[in-house]
């Protein structure tokens, strides 16, 4: 075995054949959970969202019983990825990317400045909270998940899925759906134990390969990076592995699934690390968890690849990375 600075007081031996184990128990774990546990008021996870939205989200989101915060956050994050000063080529605009024929229609004054302003997220959040209620009362009576069908208005009009009978087969409306529902459980606050993820095990095993590996700020382990990463760039390469397309920022892979809490982690998660433990957009750091306390990460330019312990000022929380969950994360808009 060749010698391998792992920046921990345990030996290399003892670490891979303790992560050998705890991998083992990933799948073991797999066949004897059941997913997301009971059913109770759906709030939203701790450090989900950026703090300052989280009220608005939170007092919003309970508008109607179609909505809720968590729906809410993801439908945001969708639309914007939380930028108020977002524009599309359809020139939608601001947080929630409203028309401006739509926002004349649809926008509130709902933080009582004298003005409903389209890039203010205080009056542009609770609008688009109105707009999705008014419209699920539009479809109430179309067949199928009124959740559903109140999205699928948002992004192709309440009319074509009334005609429709439900979502209309526009490939553009059925993904904005799909993404958002799985991005739902991103947002949501766990109501119990997460189901873990049956791509764990291989993200591990490829992480442990990449051991003494010198970190490459940008590498993404290609030729041209002589097989070096960076650590949003490892663990990207670690779910490519086993068929799961992550983002390739830190701050982008967060949403790739639910948060479990510290006590709840199993091998396989994603642990970040933050400039702002209110704001998930400061995430500047990603390992990949191992258990007992430690995770598997490309720290910083002059290091390798290694162990190191997650319980440190800047930890912010963990993902457990879902196939549906990366595959509903919108584009970075030029992050």
């Amino acid at each position: 075995m060749r010698k391998l600075w792992v920046g921990v007081s345990v030996g290399i031996g003892v670490c891979l054949s303790f992560v050998g184990l705890l991998v083992v128990g990933v799948y073991v774990a797999a066949g004897n959970l059941d997913g997301l546990g009971g059913k109770g008021s759906v709030g939203l996870a701790k450090g989900s969202v950026p703090d300052q939205y989280q009220p608005l989200l939170s007092k919003w989101g309970n508008l109607c019983p179609a909505l809720n915060p968590a729906v809410l956050a993801a439908q945001i994050y969708t639309e914007s990825n939380w930028n108020p000063r977002a524009v599309s080529p359809a020139d939608a605009r601001g947080i929630a990317q409203f028309i401006p024929e739509t926002w004349a229609g649809y926008g509130i004054d709902a933080n009582g400045d004298g003005k409903a302003d389209i890039w203010d997220p205080g009056d542009a959040i609770p609008s688009a909270a109105v707009y999705d209620c008014d419209l699920a009362k539009y479809v109430k009576s179309v067949p199928g998940d009124l959740t559903d069908n109140m999205l699928a208005s948002y992004n192709a009009g309440s009319y074509a899925v009334i005609k429709a009978g439900g979502i209309p087969a526009y490939s553009e409306t059925q993904g904005y759906v799909k993404s958002i529902r799985s991005l739902e459980k991103s947002f949501a606050r766990p109501a119990g134990r997460v189901a873990p993820s049956q791509q764990a095990a291989g993200a591990i095993y490829f992480a442990q390969e990449k051991l003494g590996t010198p970190y490459l700020w940008g590498g993404e382990g290609g030729k041209e990076d002589n097989g070096r990463f960076d650590c949003s760039g490892l663990t990207q390469a670690a779910y490519a592995s086993v068929g799961i397309t992550l983002p390739r920022v830190a701050n982008d892979q967060w949403n790739a699934g639910p948060h479990p809490k510290r006590d709840e982690l199993l091998p396989g998660d994603l642990v970040f690390f933050a400039h702002d433990l209110n704001d998930p957009r400061s995430i500047h750091h990603v390992g990949l968890y191992v258990g007992g306390g430690y995770m598997i990460n490309a720290p910083y330019t002059g290091a390798v690849i290694r162990f190191d312990k997650i319980d440190m000022p800047d930890y912010i929380g963990a993902t457990r990375v879902t196939a549906d969950g990366a595959k509903a994360l919108p584009k970075p808009n030029g992050a």
